[in-house]
């Protein structure tokens, strides 16, 4: 935008304006835009924010170092809602004033030749003086009076007016010539949980245990409810459920995939529909509706939250197959195309068309999607939304929050980036991402990178696992790997998330190449002795329980644009950091990706990155061992396997007159 003055390139902005930026209460939101004129004169910014409800603020916008034209600000909304901000460009006349004034003296002029530079401050202290508020006016007058005192030395004269008291007047209060508004941005401002949060996935049905002759029994949801104890001391905040619905009988999947079900063999939950009802109904071996909702309030007394799968498909005896016939694709010979992702078959599977009846379709998903909302859920694991129209996403999701803002919508988009990054841009909350895929130093550095700088729009949520993914790492790489597996997502994103038995170290795929689990849960009931593996020291759950304690004392992690990576010479060993800019809090992460061999090496610190001088020493604090240790710029590192696969370091906080700058530094690049 072009006005008296030049404002160009505003951030966060999402697809020019078209939808509002992402952030959760208690985010730094980073600003970012170039402020540019004409000729040599001084030129400065306002960051004018504006809550959903309340006064506007402005805040004063700092010029980046390596860039003159480029200034940056920061805001931290307090509150939900939609919140807009304005980037607005001004005259610094007395920034140009004081250029000049210094210049002329430094080069030996006397008070005649600059006489029209006094007389014209003295005019702009006047001005200055008549705005500002009257506790602080009367230096601007005194400023004035002495560039019109001739009796005085030059030095003298300017001494008030290049003061340091006097620039902090002017900077809380500036005087601002050539006023030029810039565009106004949206930033949608969700409740915390939409960005800060540890998933925990489980299958209420496999929370049986076991009859007296060792055969596993359906659970319920009051055995679930037992079951949740366990995840809320592992300080997990979310607990995920696949389908609790009926599983249709007809198709229905035998043990590993087969298509030859034995008797009593449960299907898979996302076989949505049967005689008992479909979507809006609880599986009649998990118990009623009114069980469910008391579910919802155990949840809530062990401070965890519910996610319900989303799954928008039906099982051929599903409800819909019948009623609604025009919800489906129907073929030539009449019949209903099941789903497929060649070479993948699901039988068992009706995809929903929607595009026969749309109207009707998605009335009918409103009103499912509702009847949990109403009963208490606030979050929604969607089961691939990428192969589902998008302005259907943008209507629903835009829909429901028009009642209830605060329900969360988690993408399980595995898929191309325009299509995964369309998806939150229309309103998601959260993403599955590719983590899982990414292990080497090269893959992690520029996939951590990308989440980074797609934070204004998408929030990642780094699963280590999913009953769908069972990855060759996870197989091959020992017990060591799920530890380094665990730390890095937990480090590198405030969001993350555990497939239940991840814990045990489960690693054996139905097939070799296949990322299947063996004997999948999907397709049949798997209690889990977890009490038995952690009395025999046999269980991940106490480092999964440190992780997530140490992401609730260090705000650092639960901030995602502040990711700063540093170089360590060995490609096996990884090292990056995060500050929040609010508390100054500082976390360095330093990863061994080599989870059988002793890594060893140096990592050279980036100190200006960690709020640090050149030259500093300081102690650092690791999180995992307790062990304190001096670090400088330059520090040895060896991890072993066997006894520690990460450091997570605590720095000492950051000073308050540092916090800001580093709120930006790791956005101005890729801004730029």
């Amino acid at each position: 935008m072009t006005g008296r003055l030049g404002i160009d390139d505003v951030r966060p902005q999402i697809t020019g304006r078209l939808y509002p930026a992402k952030a959760v209460v208690g985010e730094v939101i980073p600003v970012t835009a170039l402020a540019w004129r004409e000729g040599h004169d001084a030129i400065a910014a306002t960051l004018n924010v504006t809550p959903p409800e309340g006064a506007s603020v402005a805040i004063h916008m700092t010029t980046d170092p390596h860039n003159q034209d480029r200034v940056h600000g920061v805001f931290v909304p307090d509150a939900p809602g939609l919140w807009t901000f304005r980037v607005d460009a001004w005259s610094d006349v007395f920034a140009t004033w004081r250029n000049a004034v210094n210049k002329k003296m430094d080069a030996g002029q006397s008070a005649a030749e600059l006489a029209n530079d006094l007389a014209h401050g003295a005019d702009l202290f006047d001005k200055a003086a008549e705005s500002a508020p009257d506790s602080v006016s009367g230096v601007l007058v005194d400023a004035a009076a002495a560039l019109r005192n001739e009796d005085l030395s030059l030095e003298k004269r300017v001494e008030i007016g290049l003061s340091e008291v006097v620039t902090a007047v002017l900077h809380r209060h500036p005087l601002r010539e050539l006023l030029t508004q810039g565009p106004v941005c949206e930033v949608l401002v969700e409740r915390r949980g939409a960005l800060v949060n540890s998933w925990y996935e489980l299958f209420p049905r496999s929370t049986g245990g076991w009859d007296q002759y060792g055969q596993p029994v359906h659970g319920t949801f009051d055995t679930t409810a037992a079951a949740l104890e366990r995840v809320a001391a592992m300080g997990f905040d979310t607990v995920y459920f696949p389908p609790i619905h009926p599983i249709g009988a007809i198709n229905r999947k035998g043990r590993n995939n087969t298509l030859t079900p034995e008797p009593g063999d449960v299907g898979s939950p996302w076989a949505i529909g049967a005689l008992e009802g479909g979507h809006d109904t609880v599986h009649p071996d998990l118990g009623t509706e009114e069980d469910f909702v008391a579910l919802l309030e155990r949840a809530e007394e062990l401070g965890l939250e519910i996610a319900l799968d989303l799954a928008l498909q039906a099982a051929p005896d599903h409800p819909w197959a019948t009623e609604h016939r025009d919800f489906f694709t129907v073929l030539a010979d009449d019949t209903i195309a099941y789903a497929e992702n060649p070479p993948k078959k699901y039988q068992d599977i009706y995809p929903i068309n929607f595009d026969n009846n749309p109207s009707a379709v998605y009335d009918e998903i409103y009103r499912v999607v509702m009847h949990w909302v109403d009963l208490g859920v606030r979050t929604f694991r969607v089961d691939n939304p990428h192969t589902k129209p998008a302005n259907f996403w943008e209507w629903l999701i835009s829909k429901v929050h028009e009642t209830d803002p605060d329900v969360i919508f988690l993408a399980e988009a595995f898929t191309r980036a325009p299509r995964l990054y369309g998806l939150a841009k229309l309103g998601f909350s959260q993403s599955y991402t590719y983590f899982t895929w990414k292990t080497s130093k090269e893959e992690l550095t520029q996939f951590a990178s990308e989440i980074r700088d797609a934070a204004d729009y998408s929030r990642p949520n780094l699963f280590v696992n999913t009953p769908d993914i069972l990855h060759e790492s996870l197989q091959v790489g020992g017990r060591a790997m799920f530890a380094v597996r665990a730390a890095l997502a937990a480090t590198l994103s405030p969001l993350w998330g555990v497939y239940s038995g991840y814990e045990l170290f489960e690693y054996q795929p139905v097939a070799p190449g296949s990322e299947e689990y063996l004997d999948s849960e999907k397709y049949e009931l798997r209690p889990r002795d977890f009490a038995g593996a952690l009395s025999t020291g046999d269980s991940l759950e106490p480092y999964l329980t440190l992780l997530n304690h140490v992401r609730r004392e260090n705000p650092a992690l639960q901030q995602l644009r502040n990711l700063h990576f540093h170089e360590v010479d060995n490609d096996q060993l990884l090292a990056y950091s995060k500050v929040d800019p609010v508390t100054g809090n500082v976390v360095l992460v330093v990863v061994n990706l080599d989870t059988y061999n002793t890594q060893a090496g140096t990592v050279h610190l980036d100190l200006a990155a960690l709020g640090q001088h050149p030259g500093a020493t300081f102690p650092v604090h690791d999180a995992v061992t307790g062990a304190t240790w001096t670090w400088g710029g330059h520090n040895y590192v060896q991890l072993t396997p066997e006894v520690d696969v990460a450091h997570i370091l605590i720095l000492p906080t950051v000073p308050t007159d540092q916090r800001e700058s580093l709120a930006w530094r790791d956005v101005a690049d890729y801004r730029a």
